[in-house]
């Protein structure tokens, strides 16, 4: 069972999701920050948060600016948008008298999940599936564009079948980005999961994360899973593991 909601971005544009709601009372209640240019309904997203739906944890996945039902131009995005945008997620879900308790967060979205953390009072815990340590590691998917955009401020990006536009801001500030003191001053749960055979973001990236990160802080690897868990029972897998991570933080 699924709430299609719509909330105001950190920018303006009207950003659409949908709350997987549990049947019968909830345990609790979080967001869900999803990949790159992946959105809401993307397996990892959809996939997770029905899970945690069934174990009594409803979840809000929304699409992020100018990407599947929102409003907005991707283009004019960055990793800040991202990560501000995932707080009013929260503040949206809090006003509706849902408190948010956990942020989960996919890939890019697991880097803006940790960062958003911060902003976001009533969450108690974090969990980040292969999420890069730098967030300019995203980098790599448009590298072939870098000098094209830093010298006419813009270029053609194609993603997923649709093309957006990637702009020179956009670049300057994901690689502005320095989630290691984020990381290190989260004073939340952090629960750290990553496929030992991801090819998109290396395990490397969680072994950074953990290090850096304080207790209370757990890692969990993902055998086998691809890194936009696609494979059968990958993503279902991951949430239940997420949800009796996060009980005592319900």
């Amino acid at each position: 069972m699924a709430e299609s909601v719509s909330f105001p971005s950190s920018t303006g544009p009207i950003l659409r999701g949908v709350v997987d709601l549990p049947v019968g009372e909830p345990r609790g209640w979080g967001v869900f920050s999803h990949g790159f240019t992946l959105g809401k309904d993307s397996p990892a997203a959809s996939r997770m948060c029905k899970q945690l739906a069934a174990d009594g944890i409803g979840m809000l996945r929304f699409d992020n600016l100018g990407l599947g039902d929102s409003d907005g131009d991707w283009g004019d995005g960055s990793f800040s948008h991202k990560v501000a945008d995932t707080v009013r997620a929260v503040e949206f879900m809090n006003g509706t008298g849902r408190e948010v308790r956990v942020l989960v967060g996919h890939s890019f979205g697991g880097a803006a999940a940790i960062a958003g953390a911060h902003e976001c009072e009533t969450v108690a815990a974090v969990a980040s599936i292969g999420a890069p340590y730098e967030p300019a590691h995203v980098e790599h998917n448009y590298d072939a564009l870098v000098h094209l955009i830093e010298a006419d401020g813009e270029a053609p990006f194609l993603a997923g079948g649709k093309a957006l536009t990637l702009k020179r801001h956009f670049i300057e500030d994901v690689r502005a980005a320095d989630l290691r003191e984020r990381i290190r001053t989260l004073r939340r749960a952090l629960l750290v999961m990553h496929s030992p055979t991801d090819n998109t973001v290396g395990i490397e990236n969680a072994s950074d994360i953990f290090r850096t990160a304080r207790h209370p802080r757990s890692f969990v690897s993902l055998e086998g899973a691809d890194h936009l868990l696609t494979g059968k029972n990958q993503a279902a897998r991951a949430a239940r593991i997420i949800s009796a991570w996060a009980d005592p933080y319900l």
